[in-house]
């Protein structure tokens, strides 16, 4: 029989889930209406240049083009050694990029803008209604190669000149940025504020299936503070509407533009200002049958100025559409550099991202082919053996712990029913024989701004796209050899668990609780669980730093044991031991709280107060 309070939960419960359900549907159907509504109008093949629109009535309004006819769709290409830019007359802007050395497994060169409906630079009235009309190429010197020039003309009447040039300042990122400047002529009677208009940044999405989805999303740098808002923020939770749209204020536009887990589209004004970020998602299909993923698009809001009629406006634009390399972002600026958005431990990683380079740099003169596989061995490698003193050290401690493991059963026969009691009694025991508890911990600590760096960098390293080792084919994706009733085959996550459980088991017992003894070694198995479709490149460094630790236990154990020697006057009391008399003498200050004097007794004696009941 279940009591009276599990049908209430079980009641609650299922209240709950009959409103989350309406609501959902509730939801659903606004979403669907929201969408129909901001569907953009789309672009009927016609002419290669749309018909001129006649005047808008009032200022800034939009007004529909005539039927268009055929437009034949055309391209123009600009090569640097290491992207081809390709610009499309339908909206005027680039189509794609294409990298000619980034290969996106038997599908060709890495393209950005795959999925983009719109090409980046074209312009929208409003968030996300791109107007896609057609523009004429301008006739250049075709001696020159280093621009494209197209003219079009917006529905509002605006008149648009695009000019896209490659850039030449002599840094490690030219090959991958393009210089655009927009220049807009108000063809209309009447004053048109520009601020209703937005120039579109492009669309991201994984390049694969097994990449982290909250890995793509926007990125903007406002004031100097720059800001990273995944794909999945736009999922709503329990009794909240899905978001269709996130629209972020800029009071310093620095920067704004779509990224994936390696690669980025970013537009850099040239003069910083406020202005507004818009962002939408959409799925997108990667594979036939494969479950959809998020495809992420934005635009940034031209700044807010008013033409007159006749009047000319130009805007400078930086556009970079490349790889996330942190060494060559961060010469290209340091706010380039947090395009990486490395985290918390970004120090560590732009640290393990440098060291890497540089060992890379030795083991490519030994192995081409698996020379960054050999440099994240060699790196972990040689972090280990800068930490094998701190590492010896705590590897002493325990063993000195668990020499006082007889008197700790004893202290815990003598008080069985004291635990507080017991605590005190080990920390001076502790304090006699010179053993600090927490020396353990420390490679523990010292270890986890590596790991969390190290995993931040190869997360985001491109480096590794693309580059074998051993038996991986890529290390920036898990080393999968095949599918057992649909499940992958990883054999370096399963070879890490292993290897963690066997460092564990070789620790020394230092007498603690039997089930959290038991927790902490089966904890390989749920960091198995969870790093299992990770990169190859941090199983690796991780399966390293097990093997590594194998032996140096192993060397640890076969020195002289140490010595347990109570030190003279018992030492001080550590900080562990004076943390918990605090603890203590706080919960008796709480105690004597709870008393009040009895005004019948005469003596003035206390008494602990009554328990209060209802009624």
């Amino acid at each position: 029989m279940y009591d009276r309070k599990t049908w209430i939960v079980v009641i609650a419960c299922s209240i709950l889930l009959a409103v989350n359900i309406t609501l959902q549907q509730k939801n659903a159907r606004a979403i669907a209406e929201q969408k129909k509504k901001e569907t953009p109008a789309q672009v009927t093949p016609g002419t290669d240049q749309a018909k001129p629109a006649a005047a808008p009535d009032k200022p800034g309004s939009l007004v529909e083009a005539p039927p268009a006819e055929e437009v034949v769709e055309q391209f123009a290409k600009l090569e640097t050694p290491e992207v081809v830019f390709t610009f499309t007359s339908i909206g005027g802007g680039l189509k794609h990029a294409e990298f000619k050395n980034q290969k996106h497994g038997t599908e060709g060169p890495v393209r950005l803008n795959r999925h983009g409906s719109s090409p980046i630079g074209a312009i929208a009235e409003g968030p996300d209604r791109m107007e896609g009309v057609a523009y004429e190429f301008v006739p250049l010197n075709p001696d020159t190669g280093k621009s494209v020039v197209m003219t079009g003309r917006l529905p509002s009447g605006l008149k648009v000149t695009k000019t896209w040039s490659l850039v030449e300042s002599g840094t490690l990122g030219d090959p991958y940025r393009l210089d655009l400047q927009v220049q807009l002529e108000n063809a209309n009677e009447t004053t048109v504020n520009l601020e209703n208009y937005s120039l579109f940044l492009g669309t991201a999405a994984p390049l694969d299936t097994i990449e982290r989805p909250e890995q793509s999303g926007f990125v903007m740098r406002d004031n100097r503070e720059f800001s990273f808002t995944a794909a999945t923020s736009f999922a709503g939770g329990w009794f909240s509407k899905e978001k269709t749209m996130i629209t972020e204020p800029l009071e310093r536009a620095d920067y704004a533009g779509v990224a994936n887990q390696f690669f980025a589209t970013v537009v850099k004004p040239a003069e910083a200002g406020p202005s507004l970020l818009w962002s939408k998602v959409s799925d997108v299909n990667l594979k036939p049958g494969a479950k959809p993923v998020k495809a992420i698009r934005a635009g940034l809001r031209f700044p807010s100025v008013v033409l007159a009629p006749a009047e000319k406006r130009s805007f400078g634009y930086q556009v970079f559409t490349g790889p996330k390399e942190n060494r060559m972002l961060r010469k290209m600026g340091d706010d380039w550099g947090d395009l990486m958005n490395y985290g918390f431990f970004s120090p560590f990683s732009r640290f393990m991202n440098w060291s890497l380079w540089w060992v890379h740099a030795g083991m490519e003169k030994i192995s081409g082919k698996w020379s960054w596989g050999l440099a994240v061995v060699v790196l972990t490698i040689l972090l280990r053996v800068a930490i094998w003193p701190l590492y010896n050290r705590s590897n002493r401690t325990m063993k000195r712990m668990a020499k006082l493991k007889p008197e700790m059963d004893k202290l815990k026969e003598k008080y069985p029913d004291d635990v507080q009691k017991q605590q005190q009694e080990m920390m001076k025991l502790y304090r006699t024989y010179g053993v600090n508890p927490l020396g353990g911990c420390l490679p523990m600590f010292a270890q986890l701004p590596i790991f969390f760096g190290f995993y931040s960098m190869l997360l985001h390293a491109v480096e590794m796209r693309g580059q074998p080792f051993l038996w991986v084919n890529d290390l920036s994706l898990p080393d999968t050899l095949g599918h057992v009733l649909g499940i992958p085959i990883n054999p370096l996550p399963i070879v890490m668990a292993i290897t963690s459980f066997a460092q564990m088991a070789m620790m020394p017992n230092t007498g603690g609780d039997k089930t959290q003894m038991m927790i902490i070694k089966l904890m390989p198995f749920f960091f198995l669980f969870i790093c299992y479709n990770f990169a190859s490149a941090l199983a690796l460094y991780w399966t390293v730093s097990n093997v590594f630790s194998i032996g140096q236990t192993w060397l640890s154990n076969r020195m002289p044991e140490p010595v347990l020697k109570a030190k003279p006057g018992g030492g001080g009391k550590s900080f562990v031991e004076r943390m918990a008399e605090k603890a203590d003498q706080a919960q008796r200050m709480r105690q004597a709280q709870g008393r009040v004097v009895d005004p019948k007794d005469d003596g003035g004696s206390s008494k602990k107060r009554p328990p209060r009941t209802g009624g």
